[in-house]
């Protein structure tokens, strides 16, 4: 409720009224504001009429003056309570890359729905996951409109600009190709076979026999092996940062899993442990205490990036067809599809949450898988 009085200037007398807005979000204290200058007590409370519906609608708030990124330090303090070491780097490395940069420094009550686009097509010129810059930008954005720091959200109604090729020919879509046929994966582990260690091998074979996640094979220990069954356990990956590594649950429930293990890997990897063992014995070590499978000579783990850096060595020596880490899982799964598993066989094997995740690969499979699926028709029809 406004209250009204009059006071005396060099050109007369004048009206002011003064109100309660919201509590400031700082202090949690009722914000007065006191607006003057009017001829007469009626165009006083008109004023004050208006005030108060743009309080009650959202449309004035407050004079905050708090910026993008003291209001992100604020919503940041409260969500590293949520959530894994893992994912708040790799939030932190979003919002120094690409957020802070072109928010922080302005006032948060100041950046309009025209600059969150403009900034949104901007990273989109240049990284492909833009939805998730959006989604995180848009986090603190919700933030600051729960504590009543913003009346609107201006990055609610953004788009994404949609990202694709004027033209796609045959060799951008060999280019784009991210996994290998059954004839590039045995060049490969025959390569590998001659010319790395025999642990790399074991891990690049596993990597391909397995479709596991690269910090998922970094993270096992000798007890989730269970040689007797056949079985590989998977429910926890390595994570490492500013030189420390550790070892935490994956993000879904459907990661940890339960996957066989085909004879010829079983006997690599009992050829693995029996020569672990010799070595730690040679050496008068033991690696009992972490009883990790893969780790470098001093029994520490090893680095994510070195797979990468061995692969990317191989593929660059032996000219073979370039493909990522990710790829050799892409390549477990799309030659289980020509083996003739089920998508959803595929789905619990690789331990993907979302069968559409499955279900991309699957339109992504070889041109083997092609050729069988007409010449399956064909037989059908003639039977």
């Amino acid at each position: 409720m406004a209250s009204f009085q009059k006071y005396q200037t060099k050109e007369g007398l004048r009206w002011l009224f003064k109100m309660y807005t919201t509590p400031d979000p700082e202090t949690g204290e009722k914000k007065q504001t006191t607006r003057r200058g009017f001829k007469t007590k009626k165009e006083a409370m008109a004023a004050a009429i208006k005030l108060e519906q743009e309080v009650a609608s959202g449309v004035m708030i407050n004079n905050c003056s708090l910026t993008y990124e003291e209001v992100f330090n604020q919503w940041f303090a409260n969500h590293i309570k949520t959530i894994k070491t893992s994912t708040r780097k790799t939030i932190e490395s979003k919002f120094r890359t690409h957020i802070l940069p072109r928010f922080g420094k302005l006032k948060i009550k100041d950046i309009s729905k025209a600059y969150c686009q403009k900034m949104i097509n901007d990273v989109a010129d240049t990284i492909a996951s833009v939805n998730d810059i959006k989604i995180q930008a848009n986090q603190v954005f919700k933030y600051a409109v729960k504590m009543d720091i913003i009346s609107r959200n201006p990055m609610e109604h953004v788009s994404i600009p949609k990202q694709q090729k004027e033209q796609l020919n045959e060799e951008d879509e060999a280019d784009e190709r991210n996994y290998w046929t059954k004839d590039e994966v045995r060049r490969f582990l025959s390569t590998s076979q001659k010319e790395i260690s025999f642990r790399d091998h074991v891990l690049f074979h596993l990597l391909i026999y397995t479709g596991a996640r690269k910090g998922e094979l970094l993270a096992l220990t000798w007890g989730d092996i269970d040689f007797e069954v056949g079985s590989i356990r998977l429910w926890k990956t390595l994570f490492q940062t500013n030189g420390q590594h550790l070892f935490q649950t994956p993000k879904t429930k459907e990661s940890k899993r339960l996957i066989s293990l085909d004879t010829q890997t079983l006997t690599l990897l009992k050829k693995w442990r029996i020569s672990q063992i010799k070595e730690e014995l040679a050496h008068g070590e033991t690696n009992s205490g972490n009883n990790v499978v893969f780790t470098r000579d001093d029994g520490t783990p090893l680095r994510l990036a070195y797979l990468n850096e061995k692969l990317n060595s191989l593929i660059k020596k032996h000219d073979l067809h370039p493909i990522t880490i990710h790829g050799l899982r892409h390549t477990h799964a799309s030659l289980l599809f020509e083996a003739g598993a089920s998508i959803k066989e595929v789905q619990e094997r690789l331990g993907h949450t979302d069968i559409q995740m499955t279900m991309n690969i699957y339109t992504h499979v070889t041109n083997t898988l092609k050729e069988q699926t007409a010449s399956k028709f064909q037989k059908y029809i003639e039977l």
